[in-house]
């Protein structure tokens, strides 16, 4: 009896401390596509690439992972300039939706998402107005996706976030990341 006890409250502490984002899961523990599914995320499927690249490379244990726009089709709610054609939030909401497509892409190129160890950067791009300051807070809409999804022992990352002048087909957001594998 005090075994199962044992047992049961270790679950729950280990629940506990993922939930409170101590990035540590015990073996068995939800994985990545877990989270998805509990956060009301289905990863789409990847669009092909715009021209002449691949969406993902993988190279010994690093992926890198191309810049993405928002998948699934352009128009007036991801396209345009964040501070201008849209808000900050929205550009979250933008920058969120990306990181979704990064992921179907990163889950393409190596079958499980738990295979990740760390995301180790990402490069986030926000096409803005020249006086738009917010770049960090709109790409965080990625960053706090990758939390969620991988925890903050993986998913904190190195990260630029810039604005520039335009971005392929006026989309609002790019971003590309570099994701490291498990050693097999």
């Amino acid at each position: 009896m005090t075994r199962h006890r044992s047992s049961r409250a270790r679950r729950r502490l280990y629940g506990v401390l993922f939930a409170l984002g101590a990035g540590f899961a015990p073996l068995g523990a939800q994985t990545p596509e877990d989270r998805l599914a509990e956060l009301g995320i289905e990863l789409p499927t990847p669009d092909a690439p715009i021209a002449n690249f691949v969406k993902a490379v993988t190279t010994g244990n690093l992926v890198f992972v191309a810049g993405h726009g928002p998948c699934g089709g352009l128009d007036e709610s991801n396209t345009g300039k964040v501070g201008l054609d849209h808000s900050v939030e929205e550009g979250y909401a933008i920058a969120r939706w990306v990181g979704v497509c990064m992921l179907a892409s990163l889950k393409r190129e190596i079958g499980e998402l738990s295979r990740v160890s760390r995301i180790v950067r990402a490069f986030g791009m926000v096409n803005a107005p020249d006086d738009f300051t917010r770049h960090p807070q709109v790409i965080n809409g990625f960053s706090d996706l990758m939390e969620q999804v991988f925890g903050p022992a993986i998913s904190k990352h190195a990260r630029a976030a810039v604005g520039v002048s335009s971005l392929p087909r006026d989309q609002s957001v790019e971003i590309e990341m570099v994701v490291e594998l498990r050693s097999p």
